[in-house]
Order: C-alpha cells, then structure tokens, then sequence
C-alpha cells in the first residue's frame, strides 16, 4: 500500500466520491496563507467540496487568485462570501463584484442579507442574477441575534430562494456557532431544522455547523451525508472522522450498523 492510498479494512459508512451531491463540506476561510493552503490540501483535498472566502478577505488577498486556481485542482469549488456582496449591493457594486469574481475563477457566490437590511425582493433579484454565471449559495438567517426568524419563515425563505435558482440553501450559524440557527449558548434550533427539511428536503441545504458539538449533533440526527458548513480548514479531517464514526461523538453510527448487521444474521 503506498502512502497516498487509505487504508480499506474498516467497515466504514459510504461516502461518496467528488463532485458529491450530498454530504458537502463547505470550509470557511479567514484569511490563510497561500503555502498554508498548498501544505494543508494534500491531506484535506477529498473530503472538501466548497471553499469559502470569508466576509471581504476575498477582496484584500493578494494571493487569491492563485489559491482559486489551485482549489480548483483539487475539485474544491471557490466561493465570495455574502458579507462582501452585501457591501457590494449597498455601494451599486454587485455587477462589478460578479465580474470580478468570474474573471479571479471563482465557482460560486454567496448570496445573503443578514448582515443590512436587504429587502427579500433584492436578494432573489440578486440570486436570479448570480446564477446566470456561478452555483449561488442563498444563506437565510440573520447575523444579529435579537433578530429571531420564526422556522416557518426560514423553511419559506429556503423554498422561494431555491425556487429562485439557488444551487443550495445555507442555513446562517456564522463562525461562531451561536445566532441564527443556534440559541446563544450553540444549541441547536430543532424546530428549524425540521421545518427546512419537510419544505426543502436535506439534499440542498448546508447547515454551518462550526463547532464539533454541533457537527456531530447533525451527524447523528441525519446521517454522514448532511451537508455542513462554515467548518474550520484546521477540522476538516476531524468532521470527516466524525461522518465515518470514527470519533466517540459518533461512534454510535458504527455500533448502530453492527447491531443491525448482527440482527440481519
């Protein structure tokens, strides 16, 4: 067996290969260095479908375009994140940002209005317009945590967003793990997690998910193949862990799957 081929002897659950449709993992950049990034991608590349810049570092990275390209060869999909083209939109800069943002190679775009008060009207304007050129990730929830979306509103917001030609639907944890999707302490909002899937289905929405607690919550409430979101580039291996049940967090998914192999027999 030669380094670069994992080992096979464990009964793992399936993951599939890239380009997946289900199970993403949307990593959320600050920031990193450009030979951090190139270090860190031959180990981390497989198991990440989406890339995001967060906020505007996209705009200030004197590197970026040789990051997008080099994701690129990684299969990993590049994406503005929402904050800037809310900055954009603001100013009456969002055909300036798109073209820009195809001209570096950016895959997608984050569309979102949690951040000013942009009108739902605009912002499916916005998708509808983005998606002429990129795979549009539409993020519902507010940033602001006195602002309490109600989860028939977010499961309505979802619906109309991909109806407007959103690829996926990402439900708004930030960084932090502690607004929108999340009570101020990180615990998960249930009664909106079930309300976005019986509108939408699991298959197009990512939930941001970026602390280990809340990444194994989804995991064993929904499976290795949820999407998750705004992870951290230093947890990529460790959220993989977590969907093979490789971590005692879910650990459970691996014993589930020998009870019911024994059962069977």
């Amino acid at each position: 067996m030669s380094a670069a081929e994992p080992p096979t002897f464990l009964d793992l659950p399936p993951r599939g290969a890239k380009p997946r449709s289900a199970g993403l993992t949307h990593v959320l950049e600050k920031g990193l260095p450009f030979q951090t990034l190139a270090q860190l991608l031959p180990a981390a590349a497989p198991f990440v479908d989406i890339w995001k810049f967060g906020w505007g570092t996209a705009y200030l990275d004197r590197q970026l375009e040789e990051k997008v390209a080099l994701l690129a060869r990684h299969q990993i999909r590049t994406c503005v994140g929402g904050t800037l083209l809310e900055v954009a939109w603001l100013q009456g800069k969002v055909d300036d940002l798109l073209s820009w943002a195809a001209s570096v190679g950016f895959g997608a775009v984050e569309v979102s209005n949690g951040a000013v008060p942009m009108p739902l009207r605009e912002k499916r304007r916005l998708i509808a317009l983005a998606a002429e050129r990129f795979s549009v990730l539409s993020e519902v929830g507010s940033k602001d945590p006195a602002v309490q979306l109600s989860a028939a509103g977010w499961a309505q917001e979802m619906a109309g967003d991909l109806e407007a030609g959103a690829t996926w639907a990402l439900a708004e944890g930030r960084e932090s793990g502690t607004v929108g999707l999340y009570s101020p302490e990180g615990r998960v909002r249930e009664d909106v997690v079930a309300a976005v899937i019986a509108a939408v289905g699991l298959r197009p929405v990512i939930f941001e998910a970026p602390r280990k607690d809340q990444q194994a919550w989804f995991i064993r409430r929904l499976g290795p193949d949820v999407s998750l979101g705004n992870v951290a580039p230093d947890d990529i291996l460790g959220l993989e862990a977590l969907r093979l049940g490789l971590r005692a967090d879910t650990i459970d998914l691996r014993r589930s799957r020998v009870s019911l192999e024994v059962e069977a027999s």
